[in-house]
């Protein structure tokens, strides 16, 4: 009954351009144009005001914008960007018509040669989300705490992939483990963030695989429940990489970057038009990679292939279709852990339990997406996008049989074959339109998921034996008493996976409207979302539906300064092994949310600062009473993690930029479902995988006048107190100390070539995270001091 009410309640968003269409609509007018430079390039990212008003906007790839639902009369427009000098045109609305406006920003042809015009951007900053968000407005309106990673903040950071430092630009965000940069698991508001990519939903128990950034163009941060996104997820959030597509603007880069521990990396982006009328557009990416580690025997190579094409079919249809291939060939993952009886950071940072010879894991990762967008008028458009994911991995996985109280080991290799085949397609509508003096911005769509990973943990081979172990205080490689393992795969990896497979489906319908009071100055946002999912995991099945709805409130207090509230809930099915053989029950999650934002000085750069709470019920974790090779979970009754979050980002000053950011996060057990809970389970007990106190910075100045014109400094740190395991601990057990790491770095820039160059924990402190495990204690080191340096080149 509810699936059916919600899919009429669908139909009638639908059919709502005709319906709210009442007769105070033809009182207003709509304003439409184009920014573009003086040599007819469209540019993106400018801010366009109607003085006098609070209509915003901010110009999309092919440079329009809109401004709608405005009173008939004379106005002024006002276009400002960052690099340009700031435009005002004057404006004439007439009723029930839209006005046409084409603006041109003023700069020398010497510069337009010299530089693209993403070059002058805010570099740090953007005003707006991606269209894969699905949300029309500007980030300082919507009514939750959302950051944007710029593609020149990766760049000036030389971040590598999604599991390399990107976390230190958002507040409270973690990352547990490393996983020899297979996947990035990251934390934020306690627990784990569901991984998007271009708005769908690729999170898998043991992926993705880690992005490259070198076919991204930034990566967006969404705090709390996301009910506009997800159809099931953990209500921490999630984070939406977004790749990187044709801008129509003919331009390129290379960059070379050499590195410690033999690091060999290049990276070729190409953007252009594939005929003169512009309708046929492509952007195509390529990197090659080469690294070693401080460790002996580790090794990662990796390369990505990305090309582009999109198509305008006409002026209100635009088709785009895009490809990604990921090959890395890497040495064992669980080459990257140490164990030690005593606690940890026993041994030396350069120490390994490797054994030379291993053969290699090798991934090969594919996805092919397709995006239709259609615009009906200036206020609606649809979107449909399909897309496919194929994950293949044959390798292994380093881990020990057991460790004794003097320290020796005996090493097993397990083998780690597996796949991950994934569907989705989504279709959503935006709309905008008016009911008398009331705004109405309207979401509405269908989403569809479908994925399936199995894996092969059948076979292992211990590489020592009794009397034979390996000695950490006295290690010796090349010659394991058992010889290194020689695995079967004689059989399909289906036939070998057994009943370690997860499959899930999940459809999900929602529906939101955004209502805009007194000229747009207050903004609630009613919203629901229905999904029903079908989990069959390790061979217990789920399912299982859900409504959950969502309400914000935003207030404009003046152009610049916003504050907000929300409720949202989420809800995530769960399989596991309970020891009373019960099923387990879903996660019901609920987020309150409250926050200000504020643009300071024109845009240039913004602060963010917010309060949450989340409430989970029935959530599993790994029970602490696990002997041996159990396997059992335990269902908490109720868990509680709640914070504060700030975040300042953009141009400070002319030529200062800067991001920085402090999270408090706490997640504690607030009720059990276990009369006599195991030590670690009990109420007001720490819920693991979190930093009470995560503090970051990154500043980066650059001289814009004098002999050393072009010349810059950047440099920043990351500190964490209070760090919490990656699982629970037992009586008596050590905890994580701190940490801090400082890293810096110089870079100069003239006409089309630049380098930068950063060193990385300048400290050269002793850094890792781990956790305790049964009689022993395991971590991941991170290097010593080391560097790395690019050479660029535009044309």
């Amino acid at each position: 009954m509810l699936y059916r009410t919600l899919l009429l309640l669908v139909t009638a968003l639908f059919l709502s351009a005709g319906v709210f269409a009442t007769d105070d609509e033809a009182d207003y007018g709509h304003i439409a144009g184009k920014v573009k430079t003086t040599d007819g390039k469209p540019v993106a990212g400018v801010s366009v005001s109607l003085k006098g008003t609070r209509k915003m906007s901010v110009t999309q790839e092919n440079g329009g914008f809109s401004l709608k639902h405005i009173k008939p009369g004379s106005y002024e427009l006002e276009v400002s960007f960052l690099g340009y000098d700031r435009q005002v045109q004057a404006v004439t609305v007439t009723a029930n018509e839209t006005a046409e406006v084409s603006v041109t920003l003023n700069v020398s042809s010497v510069n337009l040669k010299e530089y693209t015009v993403t070059d002058v951007r805010n570099p740090y900053k953007t005003a707006a989300n991606s269209s894969s968000l699905r949300l029309n407005g500007l980030l300082i309106e919507q009514p939750q705490n959302i950051q944007v990673v710029t593609g020149k903040v990766l760049a000036d950071q030389q971040i590598t992939s999604m599991s390399d430092g990107i976390i230190r630009n958002v507040s409270g965000v973690t990352k547990l483990e490393h996983w020899g940069d297979l996947y990035a698991r990251i934390n934020m508001r306690g627990a784990r963030a569901s991984a998007f990519r271009n708005g769908m939903n690729i999170t898998s128990t043991w992926g993705p695989l880690t992005e490259d950034m070198s076919f991204v163009e930034q990566v967006e941060f969404v705090k709390g429940p996301a009910g506009f996104m997800m159809s099931n997820g953990e209500p921490s959030g999630i984070y939406n990489v977004v790749t990187k597509k044709p801008t129509g603007i003919t331009k390129g880069e290379a960059v070379l970057t050499l590195g410690s521990y033999d690091m060999y990396r290049a990276t070729l982006d190409l953007d252009g038009k594939l005929n003169k009328e512009g309708s046929l557009l492509y952007r195509f990416n390529l990197m090659g990679q080469s690294k070693n580690s401080f460790r002996d025997y580790e090794f990662n190579k990796r390369f990505s292939i990305a090309p582009v094409v999109s198509y305008k079919i006409d002026d209100q249809t635009t088709l785009t279709l895009e490809y990604v291939l990921q090959h890395v060939n890497m040495f064992d993952a669980g080459s990257y852990y140490v164990f030690h009886p005593d606690g940890y950071a026993k041994l030396p940072r350069e120490f390994t339990t490797a054994e030379p010879g291993l053969d290699p894991t090798k991934i090969t990762d594919h996805s092919v997406q397709v995006n239709l967008q259609h615009n009906f008028s200036p206020s609606w458009k649809l979107t449909a996008q399909a897309a496919y994911f194929n994950y293949r991995q044959e390798g292994t996985t380093l881990w020990p049989n057991e460790v004794r109280p003097d320290g020796k080991m005996i090493r097993s290799v397990g083998i780690w074959d597996a796949a991950n085949e994934s569907r989705f397609g989504q279709v959503y509508l935006n709309g905008e339109v008016h009911t008398g003096g009331v705004r109405h911005r309207i979401l509405a769509g269908l989403d569809l998921g479908t994925k399936h990973y199995m894996a092969d943990w059948s076979q292992a081979h211990a590489l020592d034996s009794n009397n034979a172990e390996f000695d950490v205080n006295n290690p010796v490689y090349g010659a394991p008493v058992n010889g290194l393992p020689v695995f079967d795969r004689s059989k399909s990896l289906s036939e070998r996976a057994g009943s370690t497979i997860i499959d899930q489906s999940y459809t999900g319908v929602y529906v939101q409207d955004e209502l805009g009071f007194f000229n747009d100055a207050l903004r609630v946002t009613l919203a629901g979302r229905y999904t029903y999912v079908k989990e069959n995991s390790y061979g217990t099945k789920v399912d299982d539906n859900r409504f959950t709805p969502r309400f914000g409130l935003s207030y404009s207090i003046d152009k610049s300064t916003s504050v907000y509230a929300l409720y949202d809930q989420t809800f995530v099915p769960q399989t596991g092994l309970l020891r009373n053989q019960e099923k387990p029950k879903p996660i019901v999650g609920n987020n309150l949310e409250a926050g200000v934002k504020k643009d300071w000085f024109d845009g240039k750069w913004n602060t963010t600062l917010s309060a949450y709470r989340i409430i989970k019920n029935n959530e599993l974790t790994p029970d602490p009473a696990n002997q041996g090779n159990e396997n059992f979970s335990l269902q908490l009754g109720q868990t509680k993690a709640e914070g504060v979050e700030f975040d300042v980002r953009g141009e400070i000053v002319s030529g200062l930029s800067l991001v920085a950011n402090y999270a408090f996060t706490n997640s504690v057990i607030t009720r059990t479902s276990d009369k006599n809970p195991p030590h670690g389970s009990e109420v007001g007990a720490a819920v693991p995988g979190f930093a009470k106190h995560t503090a970051n910075a990154w500043l980066h100045y650059k001289l814009a006048n004098g002999a050393l014109k072009g010349f810059g400094i950047s440099g920043g740190f990351t500190y964490l107190a209070d760090r919490s395991t990656w699982s629970w601990g037992g009586v008596g057990q050590q905890q994580m100390p701190d940490y801090f790491k400082l890293d810096g770095g110089l870079f100069w820039q003239k006409d089309r070539i630049s380098i930068n160059a950063n060193v990385f924990n300048i400290l050269d402190k002793y850094l890792y995270s781990g956790s305790s495990y049964e009689t022993y204690y395991y971590w991941q080191a991170e290097p010593g001091r080391n560097m790395r340096l690019s050479i660029g080149y535009k044309f």
